[in-house]
């Protein structure tokens, strides 16, 4: 049998992995290995960060520096390693609930900054390792563990979140559109400044099971594609029409000043 030429980028001592049949974090993971291998991204300069989490995980598997911790400080962790030393390659890799939970302060202060990273982020719409409790980003109206009647709290939009912090690359897709999901890899593994690509992505073992009432992966994305709509069609639709959908796309791709430790000694910081 021939070998994934992919899996030199994993540990092998580590698998197998631990997610769920049809987990879109696992997605995720063969999404940013396909993409680390077409720009050639080099492993040996990597460090990969996740806190706590399902798509936290995703470190433990990568033959690469890495660091797992507690939830939500994957960020300021990032700070303190481009600060030491701005050459690293940091990745990021966090759920909904690692970013804009107990991590959404540290969320929009990097964003602030343009810290020099990029951050993916699994969006699936549930706290999914603890047991299913309603999220920040999870859809109003929706059943949770904690939410037996329905989810009565609007949801966040990471994007429109970063992109008022001023993050200079943000994107969002879902893992059902996998090709337009490793391009955005791609020009976020190769920008200058922070970089965001949220994943919207399925958790059939609890989200699926207690929202949509299906624990079937494939019901899942479809469930996710079904409401989805990208940048262009968004542009003929009423804010209520966008309500209940997710808008794809890449939103901004742009540069300015980065934060890094010759700009702050620029400043007047002592050495």
């Amino acid at each position: 049998m021939t070998k994934n030429p992919l899996r030199r980028y994993l540990r092998e001592g580590s698998l197998p992995h631990f997610f769920c049949p049809g987990c879109g974090a696992a997605q995720v993971m063969n999404f940013f290995l396909q993409a680390a291998d077409e720009i050639e991204l080099d492993f040996d300069r990597l460090v990969a960060i996740g806190g706590v989490g399902c798509t936290a995980r995703i470190p433990v598997y990568l033959h690469a520096d890495a660091l797992h911790g507690v939830h939500g400080r994957t960020l300021p962790w990032a700070t303190g390693m481009k600060l030491h030393n701005s050459g690293l390659e940091v990745v990021i890799f966090a759920g909904d609930g690692d970013a804009a939970a107990i991590g959404g302060n540290h969320f929009i202060q990097a964003a602030r900054r343009n810290l020099d990273v990029t951050m993916i982020v699994v969006n699936n719409l549930t706290f999914g390792m603890t047991g299913g409790q309603v999220a920040p980003t999870t859809p109003e109206k929706l059943r949770t563990m904690t939410t037996p009647y329905g989810n009565v709290e609007p949801r966040f939009d990471l994007c429109k979140l970063v992109l008022a912090a001023g993050a200079t690359f943000v994107s969002r897709w879902s893992t059902y559109r996998s090709g337009q999901g490793i391009q955005a890899l791609k020009k976020a593994l190769q920008h200058k400044g922070f970089a965001l690509v949220e994943f919207v992505a399925q958790c059939p073992t609890n989200f699926g099971r207690r929202a949509l009432r299906t624990g079937d992966p494939t019901k899942c994305v479809q469930w996710i594609e079904e409401r989805s709509v990208t940048l262009k069609e968004a542009k003929n639709l009423s804010d209520e029409e966008l309500k209940d959908r997710f808008v794809l796309g890449d939103f901004v791709d742009y540069q300015r000043p980065v934060f890094e430790g010759s700009s702050i000694l620029a400043t007047g910081g002592e050495k």
